[in-house]
């Protein structure tokens, strides 16, 4: 073993003689040392005998001397003495005994079993009167005594023993043992009266459900109802002893379904649950919701479980008022009772009264307002308000219309609309204004809304309702208002302009998208220029006004999105002039006459865009303005074409520096470009291009592959990190190339 750790077992084979657990322990066993025993002494006559009892006396009076209150050494004195047939001198020690300590149990207990061992019953029975005299209130000693006259089959003895237990009251298991002795002997009338004995002392519930329970099983039924009729007078209709008496009422309805009177066991159940709050009354609910599973109808039954329901939802709310989530659950329970209700044609009272407990649901969650100021605190809570309204409005028989109206305006008003509100509220009241034909009162919430807090939302909404109505210059007006209140935002721009668009007044969306353009500062502009730019393109197929917003895009932004859009552009077919179309080309099943595009102005563009990116030093959108251009060339362009996009593409290299901030070589990739090495070395890259050629021909000798011309660049699809395909090999491979074509060259010359 080293460093701790169990040595290495090197031979895993099993040993030739193999040992069972048995063997371990029997060997364990055998090994044991034996332990000490005090040698056994035999008397031969009565002087030894004498003897013995004089010295082990002796011992025993001077343990006794130096611990008189141990009650163990007063025991295992007095048995040694009932040992030897001394039982006069046993009864002396535990008197004694009971001298130091009377009240002690054990020494009672232990004296009564010496004499009954040595079946000295009377002497028993009289320390057991002893004992329950001056111990009246330990229990085990009454059992005791009770068992001993029932054991000698002496039961008159053993029930006057009972009767003098009984007189102290004990506990429920005393009273239970005494029924269970005369039953036990068939005497149930006593029994029955040992049980009214009892609940004269202890009225409790149990105690009730019992008596009657052994009413039931010895067939006394009227005996059984009448003692239930008893508890209940006894315990009173008022709600706090109704709720006291909950296993009474349980027990009774119980025992009435056990007896097959359903309507008695029906009657019991309301009673007890008309007169307790269902928070109150869960388990006594979920048995008559089971009764009612088993024996009732299904109405019944459906009522049952609602209110079980109801149950756990005022549970819930009681815990937690602000719980918005259980709240609507619970909204959503009675008004799904109340359409239940209307399908099975209930009475116009208990329509009533369901559409008043869904009232009264939501008047209480609303009352539960949110505590603060901050808008993630009212968000659920809004939408009871706008549930009530809408069950106002839609569920209510009569549609009491004005209840809708002032549960909206409350809502409005409960809201802190100059921290935060809520589009939504002023939206659906306005809606339900247009709903019973009242458009100024709808269009007067709508402008309250956005003079008091105005919204982007709040905008939409007002200006989708004028749309609906088809009130154009409303809307016009509303877009305005719009764009004052927030002029970065590029959407309401491009919607007012969709808007002229639609009403065909071209000049005007044109002049709208110019005022939009020329704003300092936009939130996403390039989807208003995109907007501006297929306006001109799809409205009005003006490929000269096209032309102009695209250089005037690339002049502000020059980003390579915008000059591949550009390019694109060049070489795409457009739709015609709107002067030039025909009427025909407003239907949409015939096919739309196009103008083409200029694949030369697309390349050009490509070119402009590919210097740009160049004189900014941008890598990456060079590469990817390259593959676009390769793309379109690809799809329009020859061979030529696409082969001198090709030869423009970069090659993956590897660069060293030094770090600063570690002060370590290291090793980075780069795209290299073959203008760029043209630009920065050109005697070098001659150079190169003549090896390549060279290269080039000799390839061609031996295998009459294709001519390779300047540099062979490696497609590169992104920029964080080197293609896959070019490593390490590959890169040495080329400058070894590079080395062979610089001496051949120089051997040319």
């Amino acid at each position: 073993m080293q460093d701790g750790r169990a040595p290495r077992i090197r031979n895993r084979a099993p040993a030739p003689v193999q040992i069972t657990a048995e063997q371990l322990l029997r060997e364990a066993q055998e090994r044991q040392e034996s332990t000490f025993r005090a040698p056994k002494q035999r008397v031969e006559d009565f002087e030894e005998l004498h003897e013995y009892r004089g010295r082990k006396r002796k011992e025993f009076e001077d343990r006794i001397r130096r611990n008189r209150g141990s009650i163990k050494e007063w025991t295992q004195y007095a048995n040694w003495e009932a040992s030897q047939g001394e039982f006069d001198r046993s009864r002396s020690v535990f008197e004694r005994a009971l001298d130091v300590d009377p009240r002690s149990v054990p020494l009672w207990l232990s004296y009564t079993e010496m004499e009954l061992k040595n079946r000295n019953v009377q002497h028993a029975r009289n320390l057991f009167d002893r004992a329950v005299t001056l111990l009246p209130r330990v229990d085990q000693l009454w059992y005791k005594y009770v068992y001993l006259e029932e054991l000698l089959q002496n039961i008159p003895g053993a029930r006057q023993v009972f009767e003098r237990w009984m007189q102290w009251e004990p506990d429920d298991k005393a009273w239970q043992a005494y029924i269970k002795m005369e039953e036990r002997y068939n005497e149930l009338d006593r029994a029955s009266i040992i049980y009214e004995r009892w609940i004269a002392v202890r009225p409790e519930p149990r105690v009730w459900v019992k008596w009657a329970k052994f009413e039931e099983e010895r067939g006394k039924y009227d005996k059984a109802r009448e003692v239930f009729q008893t508890a209940l007078q006894f315990f009173g209709d008022e709600e706090e002893q109704v709720e006291k008496a909950q296993a009474v009422f349980n027990a009774f309805a119980k025992m009435e379904t056990r007896l097959k009177e359903y309507e008695r066991a029906r009657v019991i159940y309301k009673f007890a649950l008309d007169r307790l709050p269902r928070s109150k009354s869960a388990n006594l609910y979920a048995a008559y919701t089971k009764f009612e599973k088993q024996h009732g109808t299904q109405s019944v039954l459906e009522s049952t479980v609602l209110g079980k329901r109801r149950i756990q939802y005022e549970d819930e709310v009681s815990h937690d008022g602000r719980n918005y989530d259980t709240w609507f659950d619970y909204a959503r329970l009675e008004e799904d009772a109340l359409r239940t209700l209307r399908e099975e044609g209930g009475t116009k009272e208990e329509e009533e009264a369901s559409i008043e407990r869904v009232r009264d649901v939501y008047e209480r969650a609303v009352a539960h307002v949110p505590p603060g100021q901050e808008k993630r605190h009212w968000r659920r809570y809004i939408f009871l308000w706008l549930d009530y309204a809408l069950f106002e409005e839609i569920e209510t028989k009569a549609s009491d219309y004005e209840r809708a109206r002032q549960i909206y305006r409350t809502a409005l008003n409960l809201v802190p609309h100059k921290q935060f509100t809520f589009a939504k509220l002023w939206i659906m009241a306005a809606r339900f204004e247009l709903r019973r034909l009242d458009l100024p009162a709808a269009r007067k919430i709508l402008g309250a809304g956005i003079g008091l807090c105005p919204k982007e939302a709040l905008f939409k909404g007002y200006i989708q309702l004028e749309m609906d109505l088809r009130e154009f210059d409303r809307v016009r007006t509303l877009y305005e208002k719009y764009i004052e209140y927030d002029p970065t935002n590029s959407a309401a721009w491009i919607k007012y302009a969709e808007l002229e668009t639609a009403l065909e007044d071209f000049a005007r969306a044109e002049a709208m998208f110019e005022l939009a353009i020329s704003q300092s500062a936009l939130a996403m502009p390039e989807l208003l220029w995109k907007a501006y730019i297929d306006f001109e393109v799809e409205e009005q197929g003006d490929r000269e006004k096209a032309r102009s917003l695209y250089e005037r895009l690339v002049t502000l932004s020059g980003h390579h999105k915008v000059w591949i859009s550009y390019a694109e552009f060049e070489g795409s077919p457009i739709p015609l002039p709107r002067a030039e179309r025909e009427e025909d080309d407003d239907d949409e099943e015939v096919e739309r006459k196009m103008v083409p595009g200029n694949p030369e102005l697309a390349r050009q563009v490509f070119e402009r865009g590919y210097k740009d990116l160049k004189n900014k030093g941008l890598k990456a959108e060079r590469v990817t303005l390259l593959e676009a251009w390769k793309a379109y060339e690809q799809a329009n362009g020859t061979e030529a074409d696409v082969a001198k996009v090709q030869g423009m593409m970069p090659i993956v290299g590897r660069k060293q520096h030094v770090d600063k901030e570690t002060g370590q070589v290291v090793e980075d990739w780069e795209l290299v470009f073959a203008d760029d090495e043209r630009e920065a070395n050109p005697t070098s890259y001659k150079f190169l291009q003549m090896a390549h050629a060279w290269k080039a021909a000799q390839a061609k000798k031996t295998s009459g592959s294709g001519v390779l011309s300047g540099f062979t660049p490696s497609t590169f699809k992104t920029t964080a990190a080197p293609d896959s395909r070019t490593t390490d090999g590959d890169v040495d491979m080329r400058e070894r190339e590079q080395d062979d074509a610089s001496s051949v060259a120089s051997s040319d010359e």
